[in-house]
C-alpha cells in the first residue's frame, strides 16, 4: 500500500505503464488502482481515459489471454472460460476469444495430450489409467463429452 496518496495525473502514468507492459483486464486494473491508493471517486475517470486512448481494451485482453493459455499451457476452452470469468469478463468477449482457438488443432492437440498421457502410464492397468487420462484431460480444462470420444478411440486401438 502507498504511503502518500497519489494525485490522479500520477495514477494515470503509473497505469499506463501498467496496461503497456501486458494487456490487462479491467479487474486487474481497478485492483491496482486501490493498491496505489487512489480515491475511488476518481477509478470511472481514470478507467475511461485508459479506454479512450486504447491502453486498456477487455476484447483485446480476452484474445491474448485465451490464446496464450491455448498456445502455451494447452489449457481446454471449459478452464479457459473460467479464468476469463474470474477476470470478470464480458461473455461477448469471452465467446469471441473462444471463437479464435481453430476446432480442428483442438482436437488434434486434445488426441495428443490423451495419448501421451494414456501411454505415460503404463505400469497402471487399463481402468485405471483410463480413468487418470480422463481426469487430466478434465483438469486441462477439456469438454466431458470431447474428451470421452476421444477416449474411447484411444482404447479401443491400444
Amino acid at each position: 500500500m502507498y504511503k502518500k496518496q497519489l494525485t490522479k495525473e500520477q495514477a494515470l502514468q503509473k497505469l499506463k505503464h501498467y496496461c503497456a507492459y501486458q494487456e490487462r483486464c479491467h479487474s486487474e486494473v481497478i485492483e491496482k488502482l486501490y493498491s496505489l491508493g487512489v480515491w475511488k471517486k476518481e477509478h470511472d475517470t481514470i478507467i475511461a481515459t485508459l479506454i479512450e486512448e486504447n491502453y486498456l481494451n477487455e476484447e483485446r485482453f480476452a484474445m491474448a489471454y485465451a490464446g496464450g493459455k491455448w498456445r502455451q499451457k494447452q489449457w481446454g476452452r471449459v478452464k479457459i472460460k473460467y479464468e476469463l470469468k474470474q477476470k470478470q469478463v464480458s461473455e461477448y468477449c469471452v465467446k469471441k476469444a473462444l471463437k479464435q482457438i481453430d476446432e480442428e488443432e483442438y482436437e488434434q492437440v486434445l488426441k495428443k495430450l490423451a495419448g501421451d498421457k494414456y501411454n505415460a502410464l503404463k505400469q497402471f492397468q487399463y481402468l485405471i489409467r483410463k480413468k487418470k487420462t480422463i481426469d487430466y484431460l478434465i483438469q486441462k480444462g477439456f469438454e466431458h463429452s470431447l474428451v470421452q470420444t476421444v477416449m474411447n478411440t484411444l482404447t479401443k486401438t491400444s
